[in-house]
């Protein structure tokens, strides 16, 4: 009995330190028992156990303070602050918010969806249009998109190619005609006319329209620089790059080499016995 007594005392002191503290918010990497519970539930006070560290280090960073690995010397110096917080229930689970971080330079975002499938398309979406615009951030050069560089890529290609002579000719026709793939993808997954649109686009950038490009809300081509419809020069600078790396590899491939011992022996079922 004394012992307890004694460990329920160190358990008391441990609580009575934070609460004097004037904390409201008790986050922790343990798990926080159900007298602790309690004791900070009758004094207005929230708790969670078992929270991740990425998720502590987060909350260190956007409301301040520092994360404690003892209550001794606990004072309001070393407390994080928020304009509010509260506990919301979301679907089938329940997130505490915070808001109003004095030094947050981020947000939470979340995805709710009917399906997993659909859950992972969604974040890897979202996921590229925000590297996109962190991209676009550091690097202030913007292109229009919607296949409306590839197209005058390909047409500047054309052009350059019917003065060179040679076998050469052939090979920046063919780059200029690859350009063409990227436009017509989109008019396929959009459903359109890939043959129709191309046409356009074709006959707009002969003209001069430089940034015209596919447009999937109407169904037609568009001024996509005048659209907003951007995405960061360095991006398809190296996008073109790779691509072109990649081709001159597969065409120093001038052999494969195959086992024949390995091709022509029998396919016997796992534990048979060879033939």
């Amino acid at each position: 009995p004394l012992f307890r007594s004694a460990e329920w005392s160190i358990l008391y002191e441990k609580l009575d330190k934070i609460a004097k503290s004037g904390a409201k918010v008790v986050l922790s990497k343990l798990p926080i028992g159900d007298v602790a519970t309690q004791y900070f539930a009758d004094r207005d006070m929230f708790c969670a156990g078992r929270v991740p560290d990425e998720d502590l280090k987060r909350t260190m960073k956007a409301c301040g303070g520092s994360i404690q690995t003892t209550a001794n010397s606990l004072t309001e110096k070393q407390l994080g602050t928020c304009a509010t917080f509260e506990e919301q229930q979301i679907g089938g689970e329940r997130f505490n918010i915070f808001k109003g971080c004095p030094e947050a330079k981020t947000c939470t975002i979340i995805l709710r969806g009917g399906a997993e499938q659909f859950m992972d398309e969604t974040e890897r979406s979202l996921h590229d249009a925000i590297m996109i615009v962190r991209r676009a951030r550091k690097n202030d050069a913007v292109v229009a998109g919607g296949g409306a560089i590839d197209m005058e890529l390909s047409r500047v290609l054309r052009d350059y190619a019917r003065s060179v002579a040679g076998k050469d000719q052939l090979l920046i026709s063919a780059y200029a005609k690859a350009l063409e793939v990227v436009p017509r993808q989109l008019c396929d997954n959009a459903g359109f006319d890939s043959i129709g649109i191309l046409n356009k686009l074709r006959k707009k950038h002969a003209e001069g329209g430089v940034w015209f490009g596919v447009d999937i809300v109407n169904e037609d081509v568009a001024n996509n620089y005048e659209e907003y419809v951007w995405e960061p020069a360095i991006v398809k600078s190296n996008a073109l790059i790779a691509a072109s790396e990649a081709a001159c590899i597969i065409l120093s491939v001038d052999e494969t080499v195959r086992n024949p011992k390995s091709a022509s022996e029998p396919q016997n079922a796992p534990g048979a016995p060879p033939s």
